[in-house]
């Protein structure tokens, strides 16, 4: 009887093993594939928008040719085909050597693209998505911008990186195009934090209040930086989650001062 116990046990505890591991493969091949999706439909969104993009004789010619100056509230071109397969486009990011360089999209609330991409269709990695307070038209004192940590290097995992000064002195600027400008932002502020610490907050009461906001951001910097931000300035900043401190409140935060092109 206790050797058929044994037994029974044994198959019990095979067929449970046998069970995890099918669950566990299930779940890797899931992970697999939506990375792949994902990465599809990056390529696809990057060879529209790089496509339609200006080339560097004709940014010249808007430049310097009176008869050709866009108006500001013109949308620039690069956007055109973006904007007719999905109206919540508000801008493109770049981080050369990374792989950041994605479209920035815009819900009605910060849970419209979290888990859903380009296309409006549903993906774990979700979208690089502006804060649904701010407005491209009309740029606040600080514009946030949220992306997952993916764990392929996609979206916005290449952003914890700035705690190392390496990674930032190869890397100091992140390049902003909106449907009606083109920035430079300059790095000069990153670390760990939690929600507690409203680092994502876009409207302030004065400059003064903008001001303290700044000084309190340089204090929980990680890094030190030679650029110059004051009350008078705009940053972005990009936000995305960390589990150091907490795994479900903690934040990685990356501010950099705009610059118009």
């Amino acid at each position: 009887m206790r050797i058929r116990r044994k037994g029974f046990y044994r198959k019990v505890f095979i067929v449970i093993c046998l069970g995890a591991f099918l669950f566990a493969s299930y779940k890797l091949i899931d992970m697999a594939v939506g990375y792949y999706k994902n990465s599809k439909v990056i390529e696809e969104v990057q060879g529209k928008f790089y496509q339609d993009a200006p080339t560097m004789n004709e940014r010249e010619l808007v430049e310097f040719d009176p008869d050709l100056i866009v108006e500001e509230e013109e949308v620039d071109p690069s956007f055109e085909q973006l904007l007719k397969e999905n109206a919540d486009v508000k801008g493109w990011i770049k981080v050369e050597g990374t792989k950041i360089d994605y479209p920035i999209l815009q819900g009605a609330d910060n849970l419209a693209y979290l888990r859903k991409n380009y296309y409006k269709e549903y993906s774990p990695a979700g979208s690089i998505f502006l804060d649904f307070r701010n407005d491209v038209d009309d740029l606040d004192n600080n514009t946030v911008i949220y992306g997952h940590r993916m764990k392929d290097g996609s979206m916005f995992e290449p952003i914890v990186n700035y705690e190392d000064e390496d990674f930032l002195k190869n890397n100091p600027v992140i390049e902003l195009e909106t449907l009606h400008g083109s920035y430079e932002a300059e790095v000069f502020a990153a670390y760990e934090t939690t929600t507690d610490f409203n680092y994502i907050q876009t409207e302030f009461s004065s400059a003064g209040e903008f001001g303290s906001f700044l000084s309190e951001i340089n204090k929980k910097s990680v890094i030190e930086s030679d650029v110059d931000v004051n009350e008078g300035d705009k940053i972005i900043t990009l936000s995305t989650c960390d589990y150091n401190l907490d795994p479900i409140a903690g934040r990685f935060a990356v501010h950099a001062k705009l610059i118009e092109k």
